[in-house]
């Protein structure tokens, strides 16, 4: 694809790396070399990355991926998962009253270690993959406060995301204006909790419709980030649907910018 141009410094808070080759659906896919050229394409300048979904524990591939970000303009943020289930009911109930975390769950010492380690700037949570965090590991998420990029949608609606994370102390990025995939009403569901809650904050990975872009840009200009969603979407194509937004100038250098750098410090310039 053509580089774009365009006068803006953008940074991006939401793409996926691949540490296994193998694990690839195709060549190139979540490779950082390919990453890398497409955000030289596209014009970003630095991108937030985690790894794809897997079974077990998210060590070994938050570590793969982290190395990858050395001599790049990539940050890293760790995966980490749960015991608890999504579904709701009193089998569930009761599956989540005695559920105990094992090896492969990230433990409160596990965030404490990732905060700490100056390889990491955040954590990736997909509760519709990996399930909920228990209590204690969200409270050590609040003790240590960097950014949770939260994937949310039909899975894990935004009154859920509301109902079990937005009652701690630490910014959540929630993930395809927590409307995946392509559902506006969800989108509209998550622009109305910005009125009521300030950690919370969208991002615009793979978010199709301008009404909602729009509304949200207007709306709460400081409290929307730029996110591609690479590889599913290349940075290009997402950068396009904001520079063809009806939104003040002002307001995509927020997007695109200033409010990604103030949740994130290594994206500030």
């Amino acid at each position: 694809m053509l580089e774009l141009e365009h006068g803006f410094r953008v940074v991006d808070v939401h793409a996926r790396l691949e540490p296994d080759a193998e694990r690839r659906p195709r060549d190139g896919v979540g490779d950082p070399e390919q990453l890398e050229r497409e955000m030289h394409q596209a014009g970003v300048v630095r991108a937030v990355v985690y790894p794809g979904a897997r079974d077990g524990s998210y060590l070994k591939a938050n570590n793969g991926v982290a190395r990858m970000t050395v001599g790049r303009p990539m940050v890293a943020f760790a995966r980490i998962n749960g015991t608890l289930g999504l579904e709701t009911g009193p089998g569930t109930t009761l599956r989540n009253l005695t559920s105990r975390r094992s090896e492969a769950h990230t433990s409160p010492g596990d965030i404490e270690q990732y905060a700490y380690d100056d390889r990491f700037y955040g954590f990736t949570l997909d509760p519709s993959a990996d399930g909920l965090p228990d209590e204690d590991v969200l409270a050590e998420l609040e003790s240590v406060s960097l950014p949770v990029l939260v994937h949310g949608g039909e899975a894990f609606p935004p009154d859920r995301v509301a109902e079990e994370l937005l009652g701690y102390d630490f910014p959540v990025v929630l993930a395809h204006f927590g409307g995946h995939p392509l559902r506006r009403d969800l989108m509209d569901e998550a622009i109305d909790l910005l009125d009521t809650h300030n950690q919370l904050y969208l991002d615009t990975s793979a978010v199709r419709y301008r009404a909602q872009l729009e509304r949200a840009v207007l709306e709460h200009p400081d409290r929307v980030l730029f996110g591609s969603g690479s590889p599913a979407v290349h940075p290009n194509v997402a950068v396009m649907e904001i520079l063809t937004l009806d939104v003040p100038e002002d307001a995509m250098k927020k997007v695109f910018s200033n409010n990604p750098g103030r949740v994130v410090d290594e994206l500030a310039p």
